[in-house]
């Protein structure tokens, strides 16, 4: 690797104090999603330690940055080399000219399986993981040498990470959509602010033990139906038994049904099973949802309130981070439901925004699947 490159160093090993005005001191942790981050919160120091730090040498816009403690193998180039540095957790990689034609490629090269296999192989475990720069300087890495064929390389690996890049963005303004659209349309009040045309009705309150019907209906063969599993990310389908114990009697729900978790339900560990029928644990609460549309329930039940009200009813554990619900007091919660026809229009508009999320998300994953294929193919 060393032979390939006109730069190998990492960043400052002093301490300096920090100060209002000055040059940026950054670290493995402003390496994020192939860029360098910077905010508010990041520490500066004096221009008189900037210069001492780089009295030998400077940075230049086009120098690949990979982490090499803590997160092994994040790597960026480095757009603007202007007033600002890094500590010993990142090192800086400048590509030999006559070897390398571009930091691209030497960017792209880092993304490949072969590279950060190699670095996993050589990271040093202590009070936290680190790689030598002896051993980077001793990866092997096989480089095509007609320069044109590493720009093509480089210039595909680049174009889909800025497609992923771009990808990304749009799923968390999507994401950011939904809430605040949840927050306004699902206030949880008689008469919320936001609401579609000729809707002026009240709400009504409901307590959830009355639009929640619970029930326990036991699976009694093995593999009966598909296990299933709730997380705070949606209904999940497993594959396998539990801990390698019987699924008889585990608890059999199908579409529609509301599955809770009791330990930590504040996070939002309760969904609407959209998978079929299947089987899941028998520690999950298992509903019905009547007096109501299930698809609303479900999203009311996701709001910032609603995670609220659980955390409130919800008992402290020996553990700091666990919670086990009270069912009596949970069962009370008032939830606000608007008559049926502006239920089904609330519950259509984020059903829509759900599956236009679900498909950006299956898109960035494509994508992901499609890199990793090409960086493994590209990088032998």
């Amino acid at each position: 690797m060393g032979e390939s490159l006109s730069l190998l160093k990492d960043g400052t090993h002093g301490s300096y104090e920090s100060v209002q005005q000055g040059a940026w001191l950054l670290s493995a942790k402003n390496i994020i999603n192939n860029r360098v981050v910077i905010t508010s919160n990041d520490r500066k120091i004096s221009e008189n330690d900037f210069k001492k730090i780089h009295d030998k040498f400077q940075l230049r816009k086009g120098d690949v940055l990979l982490t090499i403690v803590g997160t092994i193998g994040r790597s960026a180039i480095l757009k603007e080399a202007n007033k600002l540095t890094f500590q010993r957790s990142v090192a800086y990689l400048r590509p030999d000219e006559n070897i390398l034609t571009s930091s691209d490629f030497l960017f792209s090269l880092s993304k490949s399986s072969n590279f950060q296999n190699q670095l996993k192989k050589r990271t040093v475990i202590s009070a936290q993981p680190g790689i030598y720069l002896s051993d980077i300087d001793k990866l092997n890495i096989t480089i095509p040498e007609i320069k044109k064929e590493q720009d093509k390389i480089a210039s595909i690996i680049i174009t889909i990470d800025n497609i992923l890049s771009l990808q990304q963005r749009k799923l968390k303004q999507l994401e950011r959509l939904k809430t605040a659209m949840l927050q306004q349309l699902l206030a949880n009040q008689r008469f919320p602010k936001v609401r579609f045309n000729d809707f002026k009705d009240s709400w009504k309150d409901y307590r959830l033990g009355e639009v929640f019907d619970e029930f326990s209906v036991k699976s009694k063969r093995e593999n009966e139906y598909k296990l299933l599993s709730s997380t705070t990310s949606g209904m999940e389908s497993r594959s396998g038994r539990v801990s390698g114990r019987s699924n008889i009697g585990y608890k059999v729900i199908d579409n529609g049904d509301i599955v809770l978790s009791p330990q930590n339900l504040w996070l939002g560990n309760i969904n609407l099973n959209n998978m079929g029928k299947g089987i899941v644990s028998p520690s999950y609460h298992t509903f019905k949802i009547v007096n109501a549309n299930p698809i609303f329930v479900n999203f009311q039940l996701k709001t910032e309130k609603m995670l609220f009200e659980y955390k409130m009813v919800s008992v402290q554990g020996a553990s700091v981070v666990r919670r086990n619900l009270d069912m009596d007091a949970f069962k009370k919660i008032v939830i606000k439901i608007p008559n049926e026809k502006e239920q089904i229009k609330i519950a259509s508009l984020f059903s829509s925004i759900s599956n236009i999320i679900n498909n950006h998300q299956n898109k960035l994953t494509q994508l992901s699947t499609l890199k990793k294929y090409l960086l493994q193919k590209m990088f032998i």
